[in-house]
């Protein structure tokens, strides 16, 4: 495989050991709705209280209207807050903060990132101590192609991943300013800084508005 994961995250076996982690980024995420409750069959969850396939560790803090659905695992020190919406198979590592009004979607985080609030992560991966400000957003879906195939670059190539939903790979230490946007197949290296308002568009698909012509 053109890409190393354990190069962006490097301690993602040893938080989550029972991944499949030899499968590409993109492939991991797509199984995990169907991975994840098999995979926390084999876990021991005594720690854990069960809402209906949703396991939460009696340690993390979950406010009043969240809305946290099947299947999901979350860790140690976790923090939810109010009005914060998981689903589609998710994974919370240790003191991971997920604020207020965020979407998470089929995604997994590393211990303590923090995802401010009013984000939205759907379908990627993300490092350990990663921040997203207030508003920002990875896009894991080209609503406005027709072709809605996701490439991502790797040393210079542009590879397809076959599929039409995947959001980013953001290394260990990822800061993303509030109100930027990483348009599918982002792939950011350990340490990486996004500004504000800042789009980050990596698959070399030039579009051009109507309101913006090609010069």
């Amino acid at each position: 495989m053109l890409l190393d994961l354990t190069n962006y995250v490097p301690h993602l076996r040893e938080e989550f050991p029972l991944l499949p982690l030899e499968s590409a980024p993109w492939n991991l995420v797509a199984k995990l709705p169907q991975e994840l409750p098999r995979l926390l069959q084999q876990l021991d969850l005594k720690e854990y209280e069960d809402r209906a396939g949703v396991y939460i560790h009696r340690s993390a803090r979950v406010e009043d209207g969240a809305i946290l659905k099947a299947p999901a695992l979350i860790h140690e020190g976790c923090f939810i807050a109010a009005h914060a919406y998981l689903r589609g198979g998710v994974i919370l590592g240790p003191q991971v903060t997920v604020g207020p009004g965020c979407e998470l979607k089929t995604s997994i985080i590393s211990s303590r990132s923090v995802l401010a609030h009013f984000n939205f992560v759907g379908d990627s991966i993300i490092g350990r101590n990663v921040n997203l400000e207030a508003g920002a957003v990875v896009a894991n879906h080209w609503n406005e192609r027709t072709d809605k195939s996701i490439h991502v670059r790797i040393n210079g190539q542009r590879i397809g991943t076959g599929l039409t939903r995947f959001g980013a790979l953001l290394g260990d230490g990822v800061r993303i300013g509030a109100n930027a946007v990483l348009s599918p197949g982002t792939l950011l290296e350990p340490g990486a800084v996004v500004g504000r308002l800042q789009l980050v568009e990596q698959d070399g698909v030039e579009l051009w508005s109507k309101s913006a012509p090609r010069e």
